[in-house]
């Protein structure tokens, strides 16, 4: 069976950068292109760290598109206070040599989904995702599917009510789960739950460069590990689903976004009982932890594998 052809629209983050190596790694996807979009960092460090990432783990032919600095119309928050000024936190990655492709990623994005049998995975704020439906609305249809790791049906993390990356563009979400696909919500709910243990990173460490430089780094930077807790490794739980669909319940709902609350903007409200409206999401509510790090560790260790021969 071909493998699943993917494009990932993210803000490399520590989490990205984890998710990137499992796309990169696992044989049932293939990445067609990388666009950035401005987050956990600025737009430059996101779009140097997806470069860097690219020519670290050996991907080069893939188009590396930015996009959006900002937010539609408010100020943009980052996270530098978690991911580090870099973005990567503690990881040592050359600088890239590589430039980023010409072009805006709203643009990439309609260009690469035209063809009908791409999957979209949207693991940072939603502003070129928005950009992209408001100049070309088709592609609601021309994707084969919308993953994006964002949201909550519980709390948020940015703000008791709004999880980061929709808090980062309430507007644009609100487009993109307005525009009339259905979009399958992998959020905190799901990814809370998949803790970088101890043991997880003692099988990261034994990983030659791959553990040594960008994985163990990360983690380590990301959160206090301890033998039952760690840091969650959000985005990488969108790339899984899209590998495996299997790995995460998802239950039909509508899903608005809250732009205009004092206390809750960037909340998505989810609605399971539907009440006479039509779903506009799947949205996660379960993943198999121990199935889901078994794909990330075996796929991590095929990519360590293959930095030390080459």
């Amino acid at each position: 069976m071909p493998p699943r052809k993917i494009l990932i629209d993210c803000d490399p983050g520590i989490d990205d950068a984890l998710a990137i190596v499992l796309a990169h790694g696992n044989a049932a996807v293939e990445i067609v292109g990388i666009t950035t979009v401005g987050g956990n960092v600025s737009l430059d460090r996101t779009t140097r760290n997806a470069r860097a990432l690219r020519e670290f783990l050996g991907f080069r032919d893939t188009p590396v598109v930015p996009g959006s600095a900002g937010a539609l119309l408010r100020s943009r928050i980052h996270a530098a206070h978690v991911h580090g000024d870099s973005g990567l936190g503690a990881a040592r990655l050359p600088e890239p040599a590589l430039a980023a492709a010409d072009g805006h990623a709203a643009d990439f994005i309609i260009e690469t989904l035209r063809p009908g049998d791409v999957t979209l995975v949207a693991i940072g704020p939603l502003t070129n995702v928005a950009l992209a439906v408001r100049k070309e609305p088709r592609i609601v249809d021309w994707a084969r599917e919308l993953v994006i790791l964002g949201g909550s049906y519980t709390r948020g993390n940015a703000t008791p009510a709004a999880e980061f990356n929709i808090a980062a563009d309430p507007e644009a979400a609100a487009i993109v789960f307005g525009a009339g696909w259905t979009v399958t919500m992998i959020g905190l709910d799901v990814s809370r739950t998949a803790l970088a243990t101890g043991a997880v990173v003692d099988r990261m460490r034994a990983m030659g460069r791959l553990g040594a430089d960008l994985l163990v780094p990360c983690v380590e930077f990301y959160g206090m590990v301890t033998a039952e807790e760690g840091p969650a490794i959000h985005d990488a739980c969108a790339v899984a689903y899209a590998i495996d669909p299997t790995l995460i319940d998802v239950q039909p709902a509508v899903v608005d976004v809250e732009t205009h609350g004092v206390h809750t903007s960037g909340m998505t409200v989810v609605d399971f009982n539907l009440r006479d409206r039509a779903p506009n999401a799947l949205v996660g509510t379960r993943i198999d932890v121990p199935r889901f790090w078994d794909l990330l560790l075996t796929t991590y260790a095929s990519v360590a594998a293959a930095l030390e021969i080459g």
